[in-house]
């Protein structure tokens, strides 16, 4: 089995603003001495961790990323009659195992329940907890030193073998993540617009008052963006107790959300869904290298020229020149491109898996 597969992945996104700064504006980078929109590794895996691929695929292999685990834990003791005071350090103490738990002293409403940092938690340990929360109820007695024992090496969570996890209390137990996710980049200069818009009162007749209810501005922009991708393949199988039927699983699963999902931010302002236009897979042991080089100079089509075709020629001849200089960089390629027709997604995912 070759140890890596590489996507390289281009992917056209019209007006939108999927990925915010602390503004509000699309997030950006320079690069090439040119401003890029940029969507961040960590939207992207948000948005294909959570989507319907992921759920209908990996069903029971999906871990839970919260804070709140004690809220949970709680209201399951106070459903059995528990009395609050017990439940809420029942549930303190049981959660305090997967992070630092909040103080519980000026507090909100169950701030106490929670802890600082949001917890990855498995599918076996989610399991684990429900059932020392039963238990604990049944006898109407707190946990002990021994069945605080929860946590657990992720063996089921597809997308915790994927994306890793990191309790900073708790190293033993830390996952290193298979799959690594470049920030995605626009391959050309980009920039970001502002879009003023006003709303109207459907009660206001115009009689009395002429004007707008709301007036505003929100910032969009548009592209084709590169985003590379690395699987070590090897890892995300041990990190799957070696099961590599749930490794497969989780590939194609992996596959279908990054050529069909995007992230969400805005999206019923912009209706911003779109698939990928090409992605170039390569499998082999050697070292894994990104291609962005290929677009350090921004892709600029001039009259008649398509901006996809440019970028893919880029990518090719990045590749190409690669090869020449350092000798093979991959095994084998296999590449789907919707703008020709060529491929499929099947086909690349066989590709993968193989």
């Amino acid at each position: 089995m070759s140890r890596f597969v590489q996507l390289h992945v281009l992917t056209s996104y019209p007006p939108s603003n999927l990925n915010r700064d602390d503004t509000g504006r699309p997030k950006t980078a320079l690069m090439g001495d040119a401003l890029r929109l940029r969507i961040s590794s960590q939207s992207q895996k948000r948005a294909w961790r959570t989507s319907d691929i992921f759920e209908t695929a990996l069903a029971g292999h999906i871990g839970t990323r919260t804070k709140d685990m004690g809220k949970r834990v709680h209201d399951v003791l106070i459903a059995a009659g528990v009395s609050d005071k017990n439940a809420r350090e029942w549930a303190r103490q049981i959660v305090g195992k997967f992070g630092k738990l909040k103080s519980d002293k000026k507090a909100e409403k169950d701030e106490d329940l929670q802890i600082e940092q949001l917890a990855h938690f498995s599918p076996e340990e989610v399991e684990a907890v429900e059932q020392l929360a039963q238990i604990c109820a049944t006898r109407n007695a707190g946990p002990t030193e021994e069945e605080l024992k929860l946590l657990r090496t992720p063996r089921k969570a597809a997308d915790i073998a994927m994306f890793g996890r990191m309790l900073a209390d708790s190293p033993a137990f830390n996952m290193e993540a298979a799959i690594q996710v470049a920030h995605a980049i626009t391959v050309h200069k980009s920039a970001v617009e502002d879009d003023y818009f006003s709303a109207v009162d459907d009660l206001n007749n115009g009689l009395t008052d002429k004007g707008a209810a709301h007036i505003g501005e929100r910032s969009y922009g548009a592209g084709l963006f590169y985003l590379y991708i690395c699987i070590d393949r090897a890892l995300l199988v041990d990190n799957l107790g070696g099961d590599k039927t749930l490794g497969d699983k989780a590939l194609q699963a992996f596959i279908h959300a990054v050529t069909k999902v995007s992230p969400t931010g805005m999206q019923n302002s912009h209706a911003s869904r779109a698939y990928a236009s090409y992605v170039l897979a390569e499998k082999g042991d050697q070292q894994p290298r990104s291609l962005a080089q290929a677009f350090l100079k921004p892709v600029k089509p001039f009259e008649g020229e398509d901006m996809l075709e440019k970028a893919v020629k880029a990518i090719e001849t990045r590749r190409t020149n690669f090869d020449k200089v350092y000798g093979a960089c991959a095994d084998a390629r296999y590449a789907i491109n919707a703008e020709t027709g060529e491929g499929s997604l099947d086909e690349l995912i066989r590709f993968t898996q193989e």
